[in-house]
């Protein structure tokens, strides 16, 4: 049995408006939904890589678009909520962005993917191994002892109590500011090339949990043992009244992102931002990939 039988024929042709952020894993997921659409009968327009997350949710609140992927943790700041402790936990955080968007807005989170995109820390390869670098701990304590690190971020990143402070407070170190060099326009993919190319003695990186460079660029993740971070998990988020004309679009868009792990979506998004193939191609190979899976 494969995951998309024939297209059904759509009752209502007003298409579905599906849109995603404008960074390469929104472009890879919203792609996805898209196609998922599509395969079930559904009428689609795209609107891929329409903006940073604001201007996306603020688009959907409006009605100007109907679905796109969002992530878990950014509830927090949606509902101004960022101190509530439910949102450094998976379930929680998923549990908490459901409810309150369902309550408040007449929106609906389906399955989310088991994959955490949040902020971390990563450090070049050869350093990490010669240092035994695996853990935030182990990082925390790195920089206390020694003056070597320095670190490529966003000024978000260095500036947001929910990022760089949240890990200084919660392992108990202080990065010194004159060893951070802050990167023009928050790329993650530009602070991972400066710390794999040792730019300006740069050899630490803020990455986010599923980049598609990290492998390739031989970075070491050090792991949030403690949960500093908020958790991250995309999911599709879609609304009310478009997943009540389409209801059939719930089952088979929670099949395709119950698939997608962290290190599923880190090869996928390395297909698109290391290899430069198209999103689109990259999601409608793994789709069909899924299809033919025994039992998909």
């Amino acid at each position: 049995m494969t995951l998309f039988g024939p297209p059904a024929l759509a009752q209502d042709q007003s298409p579905v408006v599906v849109a995603s952020k404008a960074d390469t894993e929104g472009a890879l997921l919203g792609s996805m939904i898209a196609l998922v659409l599509e395969r079930e009968g559904i009428p689609v327009q795209t609107r891929l890589q329409l903006g940073p997350t604001q201007r996306v949710r603020e688009a959907l609140l409006a009605g100007e678009i109907h679905i796109y992927p969002e992530y878990t943790g950014n509830g927090a700041f949606f509902h101004r909520m960022e101190s509530d402790p439910a949102w450094k936990a998976p379930g929680s955080a998923y549990e908490a962005a459901r409810r309150l968007d369902a309550e408040r807005h007449g929106l609906t989170w389906l399955e989310r993917a088991p994959a955490n995109n949040t902020w971390l820390i990563a450090v070049r390869g050869d350093l990490a191994r010669r240092s035994n670098l695996v853990t935030m701990e182990d990082f925390a304590q790195a920089v206390k002892s020694s003056a070597s690190f320095r670190l490529a971020a966003s000024a978000e990143f260095v500036d947001s109590p929910a990022a760089l402070p949240s890990f200084e407070n919660t392992y108990g170190f202080q990065f010194p500011r004159d060893r951070i060099a802050v990167q023009a326009g928050g790329s993650t993919m530009t602070t991972m090339r400066a710390a794999a190319r040792n730019a300006g003695g740069v050899n630490a990186a803020m990455v986010y949990g599923t980049d598609g460079a990290i492998a390739t660029l031989d970075l070491v993740v050090m792991k949030d043992t403690r949960g500093a971070q908020i958790v991250y998990e995309p999911a599709p988020v879609v609304r009310d009244e478009i997943l009540q004309r389409f209801p059939k679009m719930a089952k088979a868009l929670n099949s395709v992102f119950a698939s997608l792990s962290t290190a599923k979506l880190q090869t996928l998004n390395a297909e698109i931002a290391v290899e430069e193939r198209p999103a689109r191609d990259v999601a409608a190979r793994y789709l069909n990939e899924l299809g033919r899976r025994p039992g998909g």
